[in-house]
């Protein structure tokens, strides 16, 4: 009966439904007694998810559970929420270990085992990471040029505006800002302030040219490339159809010459 409730994908998505919930609603201001019985119920959960993952241990063998990728994800979820029922069932204060405080919030990927249910979600992991592979080398050559453009303008514009370009990594955010177009014409307005004309009009050309290169043309090739790459998997079926289509017609043209 426990091994049938726990191999059910149903029952285990009401409960990770509940566990959602519970997360969500223990967030809001309330009182001791009903925190209390919320993060009862929460690590309630956590408990039913191991004896989940133990029945599942039984079921498939230790070496044949993880070979399915969902579960070895669920695996990882379940045992990043695991140290903090612990704290919970030894009636330790998490508070009083601030390292705790990191597995407690980790308690919400939980939620993240929604994703294996979603129709049709093993396409998509595929597809992202079929586009992740072909796009890699443009990312790449997209990351070092945000450094470089992000270290030059660092030392062009460290001493007029310390704020967007104060050191490097300051500088490296606040290219990647423009490149996204996100504050490409408040930042160059800021750093012109007090400036000369002549050299307030070559760093507006500086930017325009940043923008140009990195926002419009950079991310425009970097996203071209990753979305062909995710719906390839679609025209490879379509061009094998086309293929199959052709060999028939050419058979059936090939049978009417000989009659």
């Amino acid at each position: 009966m426990i091994k049938k409730l726990f191999l059910n994908d149903k029952i285990i998505l009401v409960l990770i439904l509940l566990n959602a919930v519970t997360i969500f609603i223990s967030g809001f201001d309330l009182t001791v007694s009903n925190k209390f019985i919320l993060s009862l119920g929460d690590h309630l959960i956590t408990g039913l998810f191991i004896i989940e993952l133990i029945v599942k241990f039984k079921e498939f063998g230790f070496k044949n559970y993880f070979k399915s990728n969902w579960r070895t994800f669920d695996f990882i979820l379940i045992a990043l929420s695991f140290p903090t029922l612990i704290a919970f069932v030894g009636g330790i204060e998490v508070t009083d270990f601030s390292y705790l405080l990191i597995f407690r919030i980790m308690r919400v990927f939980k939620s993240f085992r929604f994703l294996k249910f979603i129709p049709g979600i093993d396409h998509l992991v595929r597809g992202v990471s079929r586009a992740l592979k072909a796009s890699i080398v443009v990312l790449m050559g997209f990351i070092i040029y945000v450094f470089i453009i992000g270290v030059f303008s660092f030392s062009l514009f460290k001493e007029v505006s310390p704020e967007y370009f104060g050191n490097p990594l300051i500088s490296l955010y606040s290219i990647f800002k423009i490149f996204t177009v996100e504050g490409w014409y408040e930042i160059p307005a800021q750093l012109t302030v007090g400036l000369s004309d002549i050299t307030s009009f070559f760093t507006y050309m500086y930017f325009v040219f940043v923008v140009m290169s990195g926002g419009i043309f950079g991310l425009s090739l970097v996203n071209s490339i990753f979305v062909d790459a995710m719906v390839s998997d679609n025209n490879d079926e379509l061009e094998k159809k086309i293929e199959v289509l052709n060999s028939k017609i050419d058979s059936l043209l090939m049978k009417n010459n000989i009659r």
